[in-house]
Formats: structure tokens, C-alpha cells, sequence
């Protein structure tokens, strides 16, 4: 029989000539026979339908063929890969929703002012996202410290500024009502006391608007060359009478003619607020030194006190707005509410230096460096 010859393979249904019949024999008479797939048939092939000869089938076909075990083989794997592919599926998503939902929540804190701590991912791609959330939530939470901070040095401000602005005027208001009475003797006393009341108010106005520039951003700094010589001199000899209340000696010998090209209306309150806080500290016939010099690329300025030094712990807290140790401060004359030496740091960053403050033997030293050539 023909399909003997064929082993018990048939060629591929769709092909009428060799699905029905090959050979003039009839597949289906075969039920014990298996239908496989032929993959190619050589055009060439004469097939007669008299008896097939194994060397003409040879010749007319090029084929492949699946035994029926091999078919069930390969369903059998194609369903464990897919139960597998779904288990995988299953497990990388539930982590997934669960890994996203962690960071939906994380964000959501941050949005409540909350800090976000960090937690080990599985994806590289949410690890990256979990970390810059931290990061922002770190930004954030620093922000807000220096903003509460920033908040307090305010309402300190706004209470010193009250109480500095209230005590000369209240003795502004006495000194006026006793020489419209009559009973004042040393008239031209009064009206020295007067004056330098009002000259504290305006020093302290001044420093308020000058800080406030410098808070906001708008100070703008008309610069050219000053000689730092003329300067320290002319605040020195503003200044002598509030120390010589004191005794206080302001030694300006070791200031040199040193030329910079800076603001000089801004350099002037610089050196007149570092003055007038070393008096302000300095105990009666002490000595206040000041000194210049060149520093690298900058020029220096240098003031000495006798103030018998300043805790460490408030060393970096002195250039705050609005700072004061105590009280004591306000029982001098120009105490500046806590601006003074912030309008000094304000000016000198507006210049591009740098001010610091260290303990001496037997006191503290001022050191303020400017660049030569500072462009408004």
C-alpha cells in the first residue's frame, strides 16, 4: 500500500490532490495512521496515481514533520510558561502596587510638612524616585527651620525696635516739657541731650532701612575708589564724644591709606556700627584699636575691644537679625535693636567679603575683608 511506503505520514490537508489521496490510496482507511504537517513540496514532483515509490516521493517531497507525542510536549510547556509568566506577573505587580503606593503616601506627607525617611526598593527606577523624595523632603523641612527662625529673629526685631524707639522718646518728651516749664538751668545741656537722642533714632531708622534693603534684595551699591583711611578716621572722630562718655580711648594709628573701590556711603556704616558696638560693650577707660591692611586680594579692617570676650555658644549668632545676649543692650546709647552688626554682614556680603568674629585675651576681634575691586 501507498501510505505504507509513507510510514504512516500523510502530506498537509490543503493541497486536494495529496490531502485526498496519495498514490491512489485513501489516508482515512488508516485510522492508526497521524496527520502531520508537510512544511514544502517540490513543484517538480510528477506524482502518478498508480503505486508511490519511495525514490519518486523522495524526489517530490522536501518535508517536516510532528509526531503527536512531540504536539502534546510542546502544549505541556507552553502552559507551564504560562502559569509561570502569571505567577511572575502577579508577583511584580503586587510589589509594584505596593512600592508605589509607599511613595504616593511619602509625597502626600510632604505635602503635610512631614519628613520622609527612606525605604529599600526592588526597582532601580523607584529607588531613584524614593531618594529624590527624601532629598526634597530634606530641602523642605530646612526651609521651613530657617523661615520659623526667620520668623522669631522678626518678632525679636519688631520688639526691640519698639522698645529703643520708646525709651529716647520718652526722654525726648521729659526734656521738652521741662524747658517749656522753665525749670531747666542748663538749657544748652538739654538740647545737647536732645540731639543726641535724636541722632540714636536715626541711627537706628537708618540701620532698619539698610537692613531691609539688604533682606529684600534691592541694595544697590554706587561704587568707586575710597581711600579706607578717610573713612575709619571720619567715623572715629564722629563717634569720639559717645566714647569719651565712657572714657573710652579709639586708638585708629595702625589704619593705613589703603585704596579700594567700594561703596563708601555703605563702608562709612560698616565701620561706624562696628565702632559703636564695640563701645557699646567696652568697659569704662578701655581702649578700641582699630587696624588696616592687605589680605590676598582684599584689604582688611580689623577692631579690637576690651569687651572681656563673647561666649562661644553666641558666636555664631551674633550677625542675626534682630540677636541680642540680654537686655543690657538696650541700657546704651545706640544699641541698634539687635540690627547693627546684621546691617554689617549685610554690607559686607553685598561687597562679596567675608566677616568674622573670634574671642581675644581680654576681649573680642572684628575682621572684615573686601575685595579690591567689588562691581556694584
Amino acid at each position: 500500500m501507498c501510505l505504507e511506503r509513507l510510514n504512516g505520514l500523510v502530506a498537509v490537508p490543503g493541497n486536494p490532490f495529496l490531502g485526498a489521496r496519495l498514490g491512489g490510496c485513501d489516508w482515512r482507511a488508516y485510522p492508526g495512521r497521524t496527520p502531520v504537517a508537510q512544511t514544502s513540496v517540490n513543484r517538480g514532483a510528477n506524482l502518478p496515481c498508480g503505486g508511490c515509490h519511495g525514490g519518486g516521493l523522495g524526489n517530490g517531497l522536501n518535508s517536516m514533520f510532528i509526531s503527536a507525542k512531540d504536539v502534546e510536549f510542546l502544549w505541556y510547556i507552553l502552559a507551564v510558561a504560562a502559569a509561570v509568566a502569571l505567577v511572575v506577573a502577579l508577583v511584580l505587580g503586587l510589589g509594584l502596587s505596593r512600592y508605589t503606593s509607599g511613595l504616593t503616601k511619602a509625597a502626600h506627607n510632604i505635602g503635610l510638612g512631614q519628613t520622609v525617611a527612606p525605604k529599600k526598593l526592588m526597582s532601580s527606577e523607584l529607588a531613584g524616585l524614593a531618594t529624590e523624595l527624601q532629598a526634597t523632603s530634606e530641602k523642605l523641612d530646612e526651609s521651613r527651620r530657617r523661615e520659623a527662625a526667620m520668623e522669631e529673629a522678626r518678632r525679636e526685631l519688631v520688639s526691640w525696635v519698639s522698645h529703643d524707639l520708646r525709651t529716647p522718646l520718652a526722654s525726648m518728651k521729659a526734656m521738652t516739657e521741662a524747658l517749656e516749664d522753665g525749670v531747666v538751668t542748663d538749657v544748652s545741656g538739654y538740647h545737647r541731650k536732645i540731639i543726641a537722642q535724636a541722632d540714636q533714632m536715626a541711627v537706628l531708622v537708618n540701620d532698619l532701612l539698610e537692613l531691609s534693603k539688604i533682606q529684600s534684595g534691592s541694595l544697590t551699591l554706587n561704587t568707586g575708589p575710597i581711600d579706607l583711611y578717610d573713612l575709619v578716621s571720619d567715623a572715629i572722630a564722629d563717634l569720639a564724644p559717645l566714647a569719651a562718655a565712657k572714657s573710652i580711648q579709639i586708638d585708629g594709628k595702625a589704619v593705613i591709606s589703603t585704596v579700594v573701590n567700594a561703596d563708601s556711603a555703605l563702608i562709612c556704616r560698616m565701620i561706624r556700627n562696628l565702632i559703636v558696638n564695640a563701645i557699646s560693650y567696652s568697659p569704662e577707660r578701655s581702649v578700641i584699636s582699630l587696624s588696616s591692611g592687605m589680605h590676598g586680594d582684599s584689604v582688611e579692617i580689623v577692631v579690637r575691644d576690651q569687651c572681656g570676650g563673647i561666649d562661644p555658644a553666641d558666636l555664631d549668632r551674633l550677625f542675626d537679625m534682630g540677636w541680642r545676649k540680654s537686655t543690657e543692650r538696650s541700657k546704651s546709647a545706640f544699641s541698634g535693636a539687635g540690627v547693627g552688626l546684621s546691617t554689617v554682614a549685610g554690607i559686607v556680603a553685598a561687597h562679596h567679603g567675608q566677616v568674622t568674629v573670634d574671642n581675644t585675651e581680654d576681649g573680642c576681634r572684628f575682621i572684615v575683608r573686601i575685595p579690591y575691586e567689588v562691581k556694584a
